[in-house]
């Protein structure tokens, strides 16, 4: 969100198998890394967000109607809770978001709507020492209450929206979960790690950021994309499948890959966090 110059980053502990916190390689095409949107590709919060929202517009007198909610999906969080203010919710943008994100944060600990294949997936990439982060608009609070609910190690970092100065579509996010994961293993390539992504920003975000980028969509369908690769769904799916997405590399390339930068200035409009 603005005023913040980086993202809030929470270092979780990791499986190192080889130990030497080395990029993996192997036999999966040389697979390094994978960057995890939350809302919508993890669990399935927004039918969350929107309960969360039409009982504090009701609760000023108004009304929020579906078509009014799934509008937001998305949407920066700031821009979400001014559509409120105007739908009657006589609270400030930064009281706004924080009911929100802890109704939501309840929700989720009293019960987490996976998404298929999510956990699953997730479990396999942990097992072949793929290194995983969390890429996510929504704030440190709801993040920790989803990644609370894996196993430990599932990721090496968490980056939240809460303290991003532009959030998804910039590629600010997904920069910094780059990063995270480059500074624990040497060698990491933006060819060689994918970003797993469900909406319109967050897949713009992922591809301004030049990561290899999959698209499930879930709540709201996407429009086509040839830069991406979109599935149904994650289930069924394992890391091979991942590792299949990357770019096949050739002569000087092989032993380049993309650096930290490749994509980082193209695609900046909008900002602050989303819940997705």
């Amino acid at each position: 969100m603005a005023n913040h110059p980086t993202g809030t980053v929470r270092t979780l502990s990791r499986t190192d198998p080889d130990g030497d916190g080395r990029a993996p390689e192997g036999n999966l095409r040389g697979l390094q890394g994978v960057l995890w949107d939350m809302d919508g590709t993890i669990v399935d919060t927004e039918p969350y967000w929107i309960r969360a929202e039409k009982d504090l517009v009701e609760s000023y007198g108004g009304s929020w109607t579906t078509e009014q909610a799934t509008a937001l999906v998305g949407q920066a969080l700031e821009y979400s809770a001014g559509r409120l203010q105007e739908a009657g919710v006589a609270l400030g943008i930064r009281a706004i978001i924080e009911h929100l994100t802890e109704r939501v944060a309840a929700d989720v600990r009293a019960a987490v709507p996976w998404r298929p294949g999510a956990r699953e997936l997730l479990a396999a990439l942990r097992e072949e020492g793929i290194p995983c982060a969390m890429v996510t608009m929504s704030e440190t609070l709801l993040a920790t209450a989803v990644a609370s609910r894996l196993p430990e190690g599932t990721f090496q970092h968490l980056v939240t929206g809460d303290r991003v100065s532009a959030g998804k579509p910039d590629p600010e996010a997904y920069q910094l979960g780059f990063d995270l994961l480059a500074a624990d293993h040497p060698g990491l390539s933006k060819d060689r790690v994918v970003a797993v992504e469900d909406s319109l920003p967050g897949v713009t975000s992922a591809l301004a950021a030049g990561l290899v980028t999959l698209a499930v969509p879930h709540f709201v369908p996407l429009p086509p994309d040839g830069r991406r690769t979109d599935w149904d769904t994650l289930a069924g799916h394992t890391p091979a499948d991942l590792a299949a997405l990357l770019p096949t590399r050739t002569g000087a390339d092989a032993g380049t890959g993309t650096g930290h930068d490749a994509g980082h200035a193209d695609l900046r409009e909008g900002g602050g966090a989303a819940h997705e």
